[in-house]
């Protein structure tokens, strides 16, 4: 299994040219994007993108948990309640992203010491950065989010077209098939604010790993839908299953 490192920036770039994505992005976010996407690069090599990825599992969690805390602590404090049904979706967020941690862990992601260490040690500080960058604006805060969600398609995007042939030979973990075709669905739909209609709704076969990934990078997808719908300041974002 590989990943090649230029062909991932070859997307990026094809999608910041597009509409100048990344001009309209602050510096203040930019700025610790490419930094942490150049020590990705330096730490997870072309061979090792399982670990890779598990590491960015580990740490695409922290987000949801921020920002349901802050949410959290904007209500204690009486500052503002109109956002606290985006708490259930932030939710399903993180629900999302840790069964995508189960499954690189079903494939050895977390097999080395050393990639756990960055890992946990690296979430956690991230958790209480997004905290910080939240109090200065949760806009921001949004938009860090929604980068690095992109980043992560086009990560799992590269590595599912290198590796089709090979993956579609290789069975699917059985933690994939439990995730995606559960009888309950109500948490996978929960996310995805960009399909609020019954018919809209993703439905996944699992048979093999290219079946896992495909997904994974469609959830990803959903995550920057989510995240960019979290920046509209004149429309609140709503469960798909209120908006009936």
């Amino acid at each position: 299994r590989r990943e090649t490192a230029p062909g991932i920036y070859e997307r990026e770039l094809k999608r910041q040219k597009d509409g100048d994505y990344f001009k309209k992005k602050s510096w203040i976010i930019k700025g610790p994007y490419i930094v942490l996407c150049w020590a990705l690069d330096r730490l997870y090599g072309k061979d090792r993108p399982i670990q890779r990825f598990w590491l960015l599992e580990t740490v695409a969690r922290m987000p949801y948990f921020s920002y349901i805390s802050m949410l959290h602590l904007y209500e204690t404090l009486g500052w503002w309640r109109k956002g606290a049904a985006v708490k259930s979706v932030h939710f399903a967020e993180e629900w999302n992203e840790f069964n995508h941690l189960l499954i690189m862990e079903s494939l050895g992601g977390d097999d080395s010491w050393i990639d756990r260490f960055a890992g946990y040690h690296g979430a956690i500080v991230y958790y209480w950065v997004l905290n910080l960058l939240w109090l200065i604006s949760p806009y921001l805060a949004y938009q860090f989010s929604e980068l690095l969600e992109n980043h992560a398609v086009d990560t799992y995007s590269q590595f599912v077209d290198e590796n089709e042939e090979l993956l579609r030979t290789l069975p699917a973990p059985a933690v994939a098939k439990n995730y995606y075709q559960n009888e309950d669905l109500y948490m996978f739909d929960e996310f995805q604010t960009s399909r609020s209609s019954a018919a809209s709704r993703r439905r996944p076969q699992i048979n093999t790993l290219y079946d896992t990934f495909s997904n994974i990078r469609d959830d990803e997808l959903e995550h920057v839908k989510t995240m960019v719908a979290c920046q509209n300041t004149n429309k609140s974002v709503r469960s798909p299953h209120q908006s009936r």
